[in-house]
């Protein structure tokens, strides 16, 4: 396998409770520059969605895939409360692996990458600050 492979099921969003674009990748940040410098033609480009606000790391692509499905089933207000319980203020999580900030300012000195180790160190699957939450009477198996 490859060192920076990495399943995920993702969120981005054109601000904070603006439109929403959900995705599965196995390279998270090659994907976040693709969106953001509009690599493709497609909603992400046509909508302006180049915001990470929600991320969750996989064991498999098939779990990730299976995550994104079951994401894209569901309701908004279910999908804004799963950002808000992780990133209450709709961050740009990309700005901590150093990503640049969307709106031209410098990073500041207190991000980090705590969130993110698991790109460096890809035997990490999870972070524990991401949990699952699923709703009722669904399964990933």
């Amino acid at each position: 396998m490859h060192r920076d492979f990495q399943p995920c099921t993702y969120v981005m969003a054109s601000a904070r409770n603006g439109t929403l674009y959900t995705g599965v990748t196995s390279h998270l940040i090659q994907r976040i520059v693709q969106h953001r410098d509009g690599s493709f033609d497609g909603f992400t480009k046509r909508y302006g969605v180049r915001m990470l606000v929600w991320f969750e790391l996989a064991g498999t692509m098939e779990h990730a895939i299976a995550r994104e499905k079951q994401l894209k089933n569901w309701q908004r207000k279910w999908k804004a409360e799963l950002i808000a319980a992780s990133n209450p203020d709709w961050r740009d999580l990309a700005e901590e692996p150093g990503l640049p900030p969307l709106d031209g300012r410098r990073p500041s000195p207190s991000s980090s990458s705590r969130r993110f180790p698991q790109f460096v160190m890809p035997d990490l699957i999870r972070h524990p600050f991401h949990r699952r939450r699923m709703d009722p009477g669904s399964s990933l198996s």
